[in-house]
Parts: C-alpha cells; structure tokens; sequence
C-alpha cells in the first residue's frame, strides 16, 4: 500500500512530534519560557523544575502530564500507520521522525526534549515486550539511583539490546517480532543513537561522577 512512501504523511509526523507539550504547559500554567529553565530540555524532568518552586504537587502533576502526552505523540503516529496498512518499515520510519521532531522542533527552534518518553510510545505498538521491559529498568534504575538521565539511557538501551535476544530465545508473534517485521535492527540502533547524542552531556557528567540525584526540589535531565 506505501510502496511510493507518503511525504505528507512523514511530514505529519515529524511535526506531531514537534509539538512541544512541556513547553506549552511550563507557558501557560507557569508563565515562563523551559528554554531557560534548568536543562533547557522540553522533558518532564525540566518540567517538574520549572513548577518545583511554584507547587510540588503541581510540579508533579505537570511532569507526569508532560510524560504521558510526549509519549503519546510516538503511540498515537504509529497507531494511524498501523490503521492504515502501512508497511512495518513505514512505522518505523515514522517512529523515529516523531523522535526527531521531538528532540529537534521547529516551533522551538529545533530545540526541544531529549526524546526518551516519544522513543517509548513510538516502540510500545511496535515492539511491546523490550518497550515494557525497557520501562521495568527505567523505573527500578530511577527508583535505586535517583538519576533521571541514568534510568533513561538505561531504560532505552536496555530495550533496544533486548530486540537482539528476545526475539531469538521466545517465540514472538510476527507483528511485535522485529525479525520477522523487516529483518534488521537498523531502526531501534538508530533511536538509540537519537538518545544518546540528546543525553551527551549527561553521559559526560555521568562519567565524571558529577550528575546529580533528583529529589522533590531538584531534577537534573
């Protein structure tokens, strides 16, 4: 069905997942502009800083707010390919330019989040067991070090290293078998690399032991 594949359609997606939900709602609700917040990311951590002064309930409320709609973004544009029949390499495609549009808006800029919440909902549909387990090591990393950067690289790269022995140890059904989808890992490696070029300077701080724990008043990624 998308053997000349749509360019309004990877347009559409990409700038789906440009909409900047945490900055809309750090605008709107906060009266102050995330792109001089903290990190300067569109993420639910640099939410949660930028309403941690004003409430920490509404910090909280807003960060998770923040998440859920960024994940959203990646679900809902894979779901509408899904719906219409397109190809499982097309569904891929798509997912990885909401990622970009995500970390790189045009309504910001290109700046934007760090991509880690619209990598998660773009995966769920497509390859749903390493997305939840993804999910299982970002909640219990964040849980055990408190480091918002740490559970995010680690959840994602968890996942993504899991669509390399899941699949070849469990009989997976086809349509959430990344081998039997289109073959080659090629897309998740990808979305891996959007994820650790958008977290570069965490991985620095990580690696000089100077990324600090976030904490009911403080958020780091």
């Amino acid at each position: 069905m998308d053997t000349n594949p749509n360019i309004l359609l990877y347009i559409c997606a990409y700038l789906i997942g440009s909409i900047p939900f945490g900055a809309l709602l750090v605008k709107i609700f906060a009266k102050q502009n995330i792109l001089e917040i903290g990190s300067k990311s569109t993420g639910a951590t640099n939410v949660y800083r930028a309403f941690a002064a004003i409430s920490p309930q509404k910090a909280k409320f807003f960060s998770l707010l923040t998440l859920l709609l960024d994940a959203f973004k990646g679900l809902f544009v894979v779901l509408v390919a899904k719906i219409m029949g397109l190809s499982f390499e097309t569904q891929y495609a798509i997912a990885i330019l909401a990622i970009l549009g995500h970390c790189y808006s045009p309504f910001l800029g290109f700046n934007g989040g760090k991509g880690v919440a619209t990598a998660i909902g773009s995966v769920l549909l497509l390859i749903p067991v390493e997305g939840v387990c993804g999910l299982i090591v970002w909640g219990i990393v964040g849980k055990v070090f408190k480091i918002s950067s740490l559970s995010s690289l680690l959840g994602v790269l968890s996942g993504i290293v899991l669509t390399f022995v899941i699949p070849n140890i469990f009989s997976l059904p086809e349509s959430i078998n990344i081998n039997a989808q289109i073959g080659t890992h090629v897309p998740v490696v990808l979305i891996g690399i959007i994820i650790i070029n958008t977290h570069w300077e965490n991985i620095k701080r990580l690696a000089l032991k100077q990324e600090q724990q976030f904490t009911d008043s403080t958020k780091t990624a």
